[in-house]
């Protein structure tokens, strides 16, 4: 199956809870001014919308146990005789808890209604709501504010349309800011606000300079499963796994501000994905794809084509040199790892340790210095300016032996495949030496070289580790399984379902991990440590 027969699109469903089936609770509360802390409640109005029919209302005066200011009284027209029959805010309290639900709490402004409401409900002995929330003037100011002087709810009014106007009384201001939701949704859907969590996302989504590609998203589902970004030609840009596709595509247009993305979404016409059935599908999928289209924003791809590997060589008194091919197997050897600078760092490091020849001359069987000319048997050479320095073996000069050669290509060969400490340890202490005696530069040196070591060791481990069992059986509580043949990924299954055999050929243990199978490797071990 091409990578394209395998998208599909999908229902309004998947976008979250439809905008059609969202109970809202539209409130507006008039209050004595100040703060939560030091004003109180003179009204409540409230409205209940689902699918844009008004479904009840709730309406209260509230008597604020304190005099109303005159300004107030101007601004609203509740005078403090008009509440001082009307019930107190604990009074109302439950009615109105039971009245808004579970409903999405709707305001313009929300936070300040919320704000005396929630002070409001803990002094009653309620909790605050926590409902979510949608403010319609942050998303007026989104959404129309270009063509309104101002976002107050009553030149919304008048510039919309909306069938009631508001007039600082509660109910009819609680009213028009549901006509108001539902003129925003309606311009909100044009751009691929097709649900309730797209919605709550809306506000800090909608001032991205590439907002308008967000109608991108409209397929994706809440579900696990990878993502191409592909170009106007078709060209695949790049690849990744989710475990909720749609949240986290949308997520590159509100908290992901890394440079490339911006310029990864400009290049952007079309965004496709598969649905994975298990955490291990997906995360395989993705390192397969990027090892397919080698993608120019995934740093993988790059990574793939600079890796290189450190291997002893098989020549008579072997050097470790770097090489971009995997060793043949029986090759003492370390890698991939990211690039060859890497390579010589982690040379270097071992080096510190063990000290191999350096030089590059051609070394006979022997190794005691009498270097063939024609026939003839010449003087052993000086020994090399590293083996002067006391850095390096020189079998030139004739001042090592095969045996004793051998020794030291043994110890390498331990400590990258079984005892690491051989190598790491003289490390750590060669560092603390430098350090004390002050020569901190050559200390970072070599402690950013043992880092490298170190991490070169522990992927090598970890990924032979994953490809010595003949076959490993996945399964979640769900009734969801994978096969997994040595460390390569064979087949996934539904509930009930059992796997028919590995979809593509998976190298048995022997010689080192080719460059492709890496990252795949890798990330099966990441995710099965995650699913333990």
């Amino acid at each position: 199956m091409s990578t394209r027969s395998a998208f599909r699109q999908r229902s309004l469903d998947d976008a979250g809870t439809p905008l059609v089936d969202t109970t809202f609770c539209i409130i507006d509360v008039e209050t004595t001014g100040g703060t939560p802390r030091d004003g109180a409640i003179t009204e409540i109005g409230a409205v209940r919308l689902r699918g844009g029919v008004c479904e009840a209302t709730f309406s209260s005066l509230v008597d604020p146990g304190m005099p109303i200011p005159s300004f107030i009284t101007e601004l609203t027209g509740i005078r403090t005789d008009m509440v001082d029959g009307a019930p107190p805010f604990r009074a109302v309290a439950a009615d109105l808890v039971e009245f808004v639900g579970d409903a999405v709490i709707v305001g313009h402004n929300v936070r300040y209604d919320l704000g005396f409401l929630g002070a409001e409900l803990e002094r009653s002995g309620h909790r605050r709501f926590e409902n979510a929330s949608v403010c319609t003037l942050a998303l007026a100011r989104r959404l129309v504010r270009a063509e309104v002087p101002n976002c107050r709810l009553g030149t919304l009014a008048d510039a919309l349309r909306l069938d009631h106007r508001p007039s600082h009384r509660a109910l009819d201001d609680a009213l028009a800011t549901g006509d108001l939701l539902m003129v925003l949704l309606d311009r909100a859907g044009s751009h691929g606000v097709l649900g309730l969590d797209d919605l709550l996302d809306w506000p800090r989504l909608a001032g991205h300079p590439h907002i308008a590609k967000l109608r991108l998203t409209e397929s994706l589902p809440h579900a696990p499963g990878v993502y191409l970004f592909r170009d106007r030609v078709g060209n695949v840009l790049y690849v990744g796994k989710a475990t909720d596709l749609r949240a986290r595509v949308r997520s590159y247009f509100s908290s992901d501000d890394r440079r490339k993305v911006g310029d990864l979404l400009r290049s952007t016409t079309s965004i496709d994905h598969e649905v994975g059935v298990h955490p291990l599908a997906a995360a395989v999928r993705e390192v397969r794809l990027i090892a397919e289209h080698l993608p120019r924003f995934n740093s993988h791809a790059t990574r793939w084509r600079s890796m290189a590997y450190v291997c002893l060589g098989h020549e008579p008194f072997p050097r470790l040199i770097v090489t971009r091919s995997p060793p043949p197997p029986g090759t003492v050897y370390l890698g991939p790892l990211p690039s060859a600078a890497a390579a010589h760092r982690a040379i270097e490091a071992i080096t510190t340790v063990v000290p191999l020849r350096r030089c590059t001359t051609k070394v006979p069987e022997s190794g005691l210095g009498q270097l063939e000319l024609d026939g003839l048997g010449t003087p052993p050479r000086p020994a090399c300016t590293a083996a002067q320095l006391g850095v390096a073996s020189c079998p030139c000069s004739g001042s090592i032996s095969r045996e004793e050669y051998a020794r030291l290509c043994d110890t390498i060969r331990a400590g990258v495949a079984a005892h690491p400490e051989v190598l790491l340890d003289p490390l750590r202490s060669r560092i603390i030496e430098l350090a004390t005696g002050q020569h901190f530069e050559r200390a970072a040196e070599l402690r950013d070289r043992a880092a490298t070591l170190a991490d070169a060791i522990h992927r090598r481990r970890r990924l032979e580790a994953w490809r010595r069992p003949a076959r490993v059986v996945v399964e979640l509580p769900d009734g969801r399984g994978a096969e997994i043949i040595h460390g390569m990924l064979g087949r996934c299954w539904e509930p009930g379902g059992r796997p028919a055999g590995p979809d593509r050929p998976s190298a048995v243990p022997g010689g080192p991990i080719p460059r492709e199978e890496v990252y795949e490797r890798l990330s099966i071990g990441t995710e099965v440590e995650r699913i333990r």
